[in-house]
């Protein structure tokens, strides 16, 4: 595992109550960050399995203290303005500063494109794509008013380098994510921030199970059925959390302080087919 400083900085995750989440923040409170853990706390209608709550998001916050950092705690649905800005302005409260943003918010459902609701296309965009410019945007504002850098660090996915049949709105959402990281990354680098986003394959998370409890394994074999195997090392391994949080490390850090505007998959080999 490689070691980074973090000593003074202050990381703001989201979806942060299990999962990827969780394990970003207690890898950066590892590392010397104190850390915000945000999440919704409550389900989405569309979206069939159930997402994190507010014990598990206070579990993370209790994770994250037992690594030596300083928790903030904050309920926060990333598709409302209005709780974002407030989330980010609480922030500031408490730490006088960000300095990293790690957009991991996101859900996880199917449907073909020629049946799928309006609902639920919108709540996909709105949830995985229009989440991560909200917080970029509030977050952002605070690192051009300091003026001296800053990280912004956002979950893509191997789906927002391919197309998948059966989940054409997670496909466009988490292609739109790649396309905003780009644009960011050349609208900040005056004020010295790096934005950049990563692209997982499976991961070991209730995303997934619950995904499939709802679809079936075969779904998740559609999707992959014109690519290959989603982890080529170990075929039907998923990765673990920690895999992505490595790279989140990386990418938050001055060693890739040259690194911005990047899609970076961390995918076991499934885009190189």
């Amino acid at each position: 595992m490689a070691t980074y400083d973090f000593g003074g900085k202050v990381a703001f995750v989201t979806g942060a109550a299990r999962a990827q989440g969780r394990s970003h923040a207690v890898h950066y409170a590892r590392h010397g960050a104190d850390v915000v853990v945000t999440d919704i706390c409550e389900d989405v209608e569309t979206n069939p399995y159930a997402l994190g709550t507010s014990d598990e998001l206070a579990e993370t916050a209790s994770l994250v203290e037992e690594e030596g950092g300083e928790a903030l705690a904050v309920e926060m649905d990333v598709r409302d303005e209005s709780q974002v800005e407030s989330a980010v302005a609480e922030a500031l409260d408490e730490f006088g500063r960000v300095d990293v943003l790690a957009n991991n918010a996101g859900i996880f459902n199917s449907a073909e494109l020629v049946q799928l609701p309006e609902a639920q296309w919108d709540e996909m965009l709105d949830t995985n794509l229009k989440g991560v410019w909200l917080c970029s945007k509030h977050v952002g504002k605070h690192f051009v008013e300091r003026g001296d850098g800053g990280k912004i660090v956002s979950t893509s996915s191997t789906a927002g380098a391919a197309g998948m049949p059966g989940i054409g709105h997670y496909v466009a959402a988490k292609h739109g994510v790649v396309g905003l990281t780009k644009t960011l990354a050349l609208e900040l680098a005056e004020y010295d921030v790096n934005v950049n986003c990563i692209g997982p394959t499976g991961i070991d998370t209730p995303m997934i199970s619950g995904f499939t409890e709802a679809y079936g394994e075969e779904a998740l074999g559609e999707m992959g059925a014109m690519g290959g195997p989603w982890n080529v090392f170990e075929e039907g391994e998923n990765l673990d959390a920690s895999d992505i949080s490595e790279a989140y490390m990386w990418l938050s850090s001055d060693a890739a302080r040259y690194v911005t505007g990047v899609y970076l998959p961390v995918d076991a080999g499934f885009l190189a087919k």
